[in-house]
């Protein structure tokens, strides 16, 4: 569980004009994707936060509409 929170840290990761700011994912953000976490990429939890990041871009036709909002709202 520890993984997701940390992979929600790099969806909170976006480039503007060359510098990388930084936000913390909100406690709803990290509600609507624990599930889809834990269901599609909870196998890649030990191999890293963009290895998540990943699966949760390669799952997303099946992710939650939630979770999917969530990936849209932090240019993913």
């Amino acid at each position: 569980m520890r993984k997701f929170f940390l992979v929600l840290s790099v969806l909170s990761v976006s480039a503007s004009t060359g510098a990388l700011a930084q936000h913390s994912g909100t406690d709803a953000e990290q509600k609507a994707c624990s599930r889809d976490v834990q269901k599609f990429c909870r196998k890649l939890m030990d191999q890293g936060d963009l290895v998540i990041l990943s699966c949760l871009k390669e799952n997303r036709p099946k992710l939650t509409k939630a979770c999917g909002d969530v990936l849209i709202s932090h240019g993913q």
